[in-house]
């Protein structure tokens, strides 16, 4: 297995002794030349017999020889201690290697592959004898080889020295069996004495990309079933709306007639005419309940006139119950279909009745907008406010009841608060091309 360097470590210790080995033998050889010549000449000069000057140059010859030798055995000692010190760097790296649950692998410049581990042998079930010096894009769909390999290329590029994993890109491997398969990885390269080496880390991501699919399925079917039940429930409100408003409500109407009618030819008999009025009294307040029951459902206006009138009506409705003020803001086009027109409108009466409920406010301002791509609706009040962060309170479903009516149509509902500066509810709904209003 090679060993793998950063472009800034130090090389071995013995990467580069060549040099200094040779030093070592010549310098003394090429010094004891000069000694010799230097002694030659101050013999000459001094008139020293040849005997003498040999025995001299033999003497120093022999020193410098010794110390030659017992340097350059330290020298050989210290290379040899190195030498086993990378072997057991190198071990031990290998072992890491071998031992990772990932799959590493290392291609070359001309990304052919040098290091394959144990683990890059179970993810692409390929043995490493049958794939070292291999292309790279053995490992690669068809599809994705050219672009796996001008990527790589961009990469060296770059000067970046390494990118990691977690960016949620999904890339694709191939297995022998010629199944594909998504992965996560992360790319370092190295500038080496051969040149560039690209290392790989690579993940297999099988089971993380079908819990995601399967979990992204259960959601829309979620979503699918919660809009239909919406659907049915609207029906529902709106059918027996329509019965209390058409039936029942006429029905004491015209029994409410009856009684005045009554009334008129019985007034000479005061305790029957004192009957007669607590009974219309009585009907009053029934047929009064009965629309306010039949609007609360259902308000009939939203289906017959559109969603601005049956906005307004809302409005000015919740002016008179709770004494509130209410200003209200519309766009200048905001014909909707169901369900959009419907979601708005629940969504804004929600936000109303929790503003009455629970935040004391004097001031309400709605402003409900709309362009081509979604409506947007905002309700911001002066009230207590309160501290998003605060747990819900039990049987408190009033934003959640927002969150889900816009998310059963792809939008979303932000809240901002604190406590003593209100609250702003803005809610975003994208419109579909399919269910906008010619």
């Amino acid at each position: 297995m090679p060993m793998i360097r950063g472009a800034d470590e130090e090389r071995p210790p013995g990467a580069a002794r060549a040099p200094r080995d040779l030093l070592i033998i010549a310098g003394p050889l090429l010094g004891l030349g000069v000694f010799t010549a230097l002694l030659a000449t101050v013999a000459a000069l001094s008139q020293w017999r040849t005997e003498g000057a040999l025995a001299v140059a033999f003497v120093a010859a022999v020193a410098v020889a010794a110390a030659s030798a017992l340097v350059l055995r330290r020298q050989v000692k210290a290379r040899r201690a190195a030498g086993e010190a990378l072997d057991s760097v190198q071990t031990r790296l290998s072992g890491i290697i071998e031992s990772a649950m990932d799959a590493i692998i290392s291609v070359d410049e001309n990304q052919r592959i040098v290091l394959f581990n144990a683990a890059a042998e179970k993810v692409f079930g390929r043995d490493r004898a049958c794939v070292l010096g291999q292309p790279l894009a053995l490992l690669l769909p068809e599809a994705a080889r050219r672009a796996h390999q001008a990527h790589v290329r961009r990469f060296g590029e770059t000067g970046m020295t390494s990118r990691r994993m977690g960016d949620r890109t999904v890339l694709a491997g191939l297995r022998a069996s010629g199944e594909e398969f998504p992965i996560e990885a992360s790319i370092s390269h190295h500038d080496g004495e051969g040149g560039k080496l690209y290392t790989v880390i690579l993940r297999d991501i099988t089971e993380r990309v079908r819990t995601d699919e399967a979990l992204r399925r259960s959601r829309e079917e979620l979503r699918e079933l919660a809009e239909a039940s919406n659907s049915v429930r609207e029906q529902e409100k709106s059918h027996i709306a329509r019965e209390l408003h058409d039936e029942l409500a006429q029905a004491l109407t015209a029994l409410k007639m009856d009684l005045s009618w009554m009334r008129e030819r019985l007034s000479a008999r005061a305790e029957l005419a004192d009957k007669l009025g607590s009974m219309q009294s009585l009907l009053d307040s029934t047929v009064a309940a009965t629309r306010r029951i039949s609007a609360d459902l259902r308000p009939l206006m939203l289906d017959d006139l559109g969603l601005v009138p049956a906005v307004e009506w809302l409005i000015e409705n919740f002016r008179q119950r709770t004494g509130i003020e209410c200003d209200l803001t519309l766009a200048t086009e905001l014909d909707l279909r169901d369900p959009y027109a419907t979601a708005v409108f629940r969504i804004l009466q929600e936000s109303l009745t929790n503003v009455a409920r629970h935040s004391g406010a004097t001031l309400v301002e709605v402003t409900l907008g709309r362009s081509d791509e979604e409506v947007t609706l905002a309700v911001c009040d002066d009230g207590r406010g309160f501290s998003p962060a605060d747990p819900r309170k039990p049987h408190s479903y009033g934003l959640m009841g927002l969150r889900e009516r816009a998310y059963l149509l792809h939008g979303d509902v932000s809240v901002a608060s604190e406590p003593g500066r209100g609250t702003a509810i803005r809610v975003r709904i994208p419109l579909s091309e399919a269910l906008q209003p010619t």
